[in-house]
């Protein structure tokens, strides 16, 4: 099969390969799937660079771990009537070595989900690593009917996703960008309130769309923004932060303490089973009901995964994707 690969971590142009592996064989309880598209995420990037220092965890790996195609073969113990499934991929390189970067991968079955009819193939390959931490992100403390939700960086893959999902789930959403000229780009129906952090006065802005504070906050970088948080947060209200740019972060102890604030920290890897089962059962329902919304650029082939990543690193918007021939 083609695919890509690493055999050491560094700049993509320089450490990504493309060329023929064999192909992997299911085991038990899992599934094989030949893939149309691989989603890529910051977070295959950072791997792929070491951004962490953790090293390879593998001789070799196949990055990235969303994407979307058909399962083609079962292992022992599986139903072989999935067999034809359109399905869409998470977790492929979660501890694995060998991820969607390739015409085909094997994950455990319940990591290849049935795409309904009406989600392309497309929409399908980025439902993975994003939409599952923006759902922990939003539902990880229970239903958000008639709550206040901030969302940071909402023109991010995470922070859009979890605008739409707390908007499904009956919640008030306020939404943050860097700039004052990224609010035009906002979708009006991800958020109620955009509030800029470049303003004079952003927590002003943001206490005036919630004079009582905020229930929940999905937060992209915790280290820069956790003062804001504790200044426009309600009393016993959640921080559930997937980023942070410093790696041991200062927070206002007294005020959050006070507040009786929770801080929830995301690693979406390692999210009990239950839980992305629970996350992938209702990303599948809004994708299908057209209540997700994701800007997805032009697919590039496999053989343009060095610029594919550059993209990814240069912070582009749309989603990245590759298409496996």
């Amino acid at each position: 099969m083609r695919a890509a690969w690493y055999d050491q971590q560094g700049p993509a142009a320089e450490v990504l390969r493309v060329g023929d592996l064999p192909a992997p064989e299911p085991g038990s309880g899992e599934v094989r799937v030949r893939l149309r598209f691989s989603g890529i995420n910051p977070g295959d990037t950072k791997k792929r660079i070491d951004r962490f220092g953790l090293g390879m965890p593998f001789p070799r790996v196949v990055p990235h771990s969303d994407g979307s195609g058909v399962i083609e073969g079962v292992g022992e113990g599986m139903n072989a009537g999935r067999v034809g499934q359109r399905v869409w991929v998470y977790g492929a390189q979660s501890y694995r070595p060998f991820g969607t970067a390739a015409q085909l991968t094997v994950v455990p079955a319940e990591q290849a989900v049935e795409l309904p009819d009406e989600v392309s193939d497309e929409v399908g390959a980025c439902l993975g690593i994003p939409g599952i931490t923006a759902h922990r992100a939003v539902f990880g403390d229970g239903p958000v009917a008639r709550k206040t939700v901030l969302v940071h960086g909402v023109l991010g893959g995470v922070g859009s996703l979890a605008a739409q999902l707390a908007r499904r789930g009956g919640a008030e959403v306020i939404a943050t960008v860097r700039r004052s000229s990224d609010i035009e780009a906002v979708d009006p129906a991800a958020a109620t309130h955009v509030v800029a952090l470049d303003e004079p006065d952003p927590a002003g802005r943001l206490r005036g769309h919630a004079p009582g504070g905020v229930d929940r906050i999905v937060e992209v970088a915790f280290s820069d923004n956790v003062d804001l948080d504790a200044a426009v947060a309600a009393d016993y209200a959640v921080v559930a932060a997937y980023g942070s740019n410093e790696d041991r972060p200062a927070f206002p102890f007294r005020s959050m303490l006070w507040a009786n604030v929770t801080i929830r920290l995301l690693g979406s890897d390692d999210f009990p089973v239950a839980v992305k089962r629970e996350a992938a059962i209702a990303l599948t329902a809004a994708a299908r009901d057209g209540a997700l919304s994701i800007p997805i650029g032009n697919p590039l082939p496999l053989d343009r995964i060095a610029e594919a990543h550059d993209r990814v690193d240069s912070g582009a918007r749309e989603r990245v994707l590759l298409t496996l021939p």
